[in-house]
């Protein structure tokens, strides 16, 4: 057995060991980044290490610093589990070590991801034969997105800012609600457009844009070059905005691009119960999404999908001679060249799910919500604070400070793990259910968990 073989026995067995502990280990870390730079720091040595023996040191000297993100009580952010399937793929994945920018180079994994975005495009209700860039989550899908719409509505304008750059470009009226996700002012940020430049739509009670607010945000001269960013999933109420409405308005302008962030909310459209929630969202021209959150694959998965492959490709199509190009290749519709097959993973995961199988886990998710609220409201002194139509559940105790000091306490017992929020000026606790390995047993350990936490501090 060669060094590469041992290596990889002793990463599989580590991997196993990992995914065993899960059920007793901590949902919440329990040692901080300090302790951890002690533990693998210092000056790196003169002589090397044989490979196997480093991994099953690594994998020992981390265990206090690994949480059980990919078990069933991990409520935190929006972070979804693993898929079997997706992780047995990406470790084909780092084995195969293939450059996936290039068609030519690598038409195995290339083809993989490019079925992939068909069947997400079928599944979601997106055009067919639009462009899918494999990013590396839902903040460089945005960008992407975003920089596509900009050099769009620009062009129409009559300028070409991949010739003429911004400086001295007309201006874009960048319209955003007012409850958006700060990785759309991140995006803007990253194509030159600060926030004193944003056009704010309020929002209703629970995050969704006003249609008439919208109209009168654009009231006036309508040949402005617009883009206006929607959201599918606010990320503390799960609320969608309404699309068809929303769109409509949009579409009176005579230069305009409308962007949905939909890092975990687009895959609503995947579940027959669910897909009211994103009527009307096949009319935008860009998509994101994120296949590590609802799909549950290994994080690197993020999904930008634009309607016309042309804006994409006239936005980041590359030059070099020593490059090999086709009619449509991975390098053309997002930022990066050099690149991990990163949606492979979600092939296998859509493959192993199949059409119904995906629904199925949605539909999981979002009952897993509901017993989680319900369960909540019994519990004294517990008010939810949001519809909870998808995946998310918000509450809250009578005053910030009782919220945040449970929102602690709840890290520090150890059943579960979620993050505290401030919604409409006061303080709250959410859950994001995102992972395919919670069961009603997770949810109602976390309920019996929480509530003994406010009875104890009454």
């Amino acid at each position: 057995m060669d060094e590469r073989q041992r290596a990889l026995d002793a990463a599989h067995t580590a991997s196993l060991a990992f995914l065993d502990s899960l059920v007793d280990r901590p949902v919440w870390p329990r040692v901080g980044i300090d302790h951890m730079i002690d533990v693998f720091g210092g000056d790196l040595p003169d002589e090397g290490m044989d490979a196997a023996t480093l991994v099953t040191d690594l994998a020992e000297r981390a265990g206090p610093g690994l949480v059980a993100i990919p078990g069933g009580r991990f409520f935190g952010f929006v972070i979804g589990g693993t898929l079997p399937a997706a992780l047995a793929a990406d470790w084909l994945v780092s084995t195969w070590d293939q450059n996936s920018g290039s068609s030519t180079l690598t038409p195995a994994t290339v083809a993989l991801e490019r079925v992939a975005g068909e069947w997400v495009c079928d599944l979601l209700g997106l055009p067919a034969g639009a462009a899918v860039g494999w990013v590396t989550g839902a903040q460089v899908s945005n960008v992407v997105c975003l920089a596509s719409g900009q050099h769009a509505v620009l062009r129409r304008a009559g300028w070409d800012i991949t010739v003429q750059g911004l400086r001295g470009a007309p201006s874009v009226r960048f319209v955003v609600g007012a409850d958006r996700h700060g990785s759309i002012d991140r995006a803007a940020r990253f194509c030159g457009i600060g926030s004193a430049e944003f056009t704010v739509v309020p929002s209703d009670d629970q995050g969704r844009m006003l249609p008439t607010a919208l109209e009168d945000a654009l009231a006036g001269d309508r040949g402005i070059p617009t883009i206006i960013c929607l959201q599918a999933g606010e990320v503390h109420t799960g609320a969608f905005d309404p699309f068809g409405e929303l769109i409509e308005i949009a579409r009176r302008l005579a230069n305009v691009w409308v962007h949905i962030d939909g890092a975990f909310g687009l895959w609503a459209a995947a579940s027959d119960d669910l897909r009211e929630l994103t009527l009307g969202m096949e009319g935008a021209d860009s998509w994101t999404t994120d296949a590590h959150k609802t799909l549950n694959v290994p994080y690197d998965c993020g999904i930008a999908v634009v309607r016309d492959p042309a804006d994409a490709i006239a936005m980041f199509r590359t030059g070099g001679d020593y490059l090999m190009f086709t009619s449509l290749d991975p390098w053309d519709v997002n930022p990066e060249l050099s690149r991990r097959a990163r949606g492979v993973p979600a092939w296998a995961a859509l493959r192993a799910l199949g059409r119904r199988g995906v629904g199925g886990l949605v539909d999981r998710l979002h009952r897993n919500a509901l017993r989680l609220a319900a369960g909540l409201r019994d519990i004294p002194g517990v008010s939810i604070v949001n519809d909870v139509p998808y995946t998310q559940v918000m509450f809250r105790l009578d005053t910030d400070e009782a919220t945040q000091a449970l929102g602690a306490a709840i890290l520090v017992e150890g059943t579960a793990a979620l993050t505290g929020a401030q919604w409409r000026g006061a303080a709250a606790l959410r859950c994001s259910m995102s992972s395919w390995a919670t069961t009603f047993d997770d949810v109602d350990l976390t309920v019996a968990a929480i509530g003994r936490l406010v009875t104890g501090m009454r």
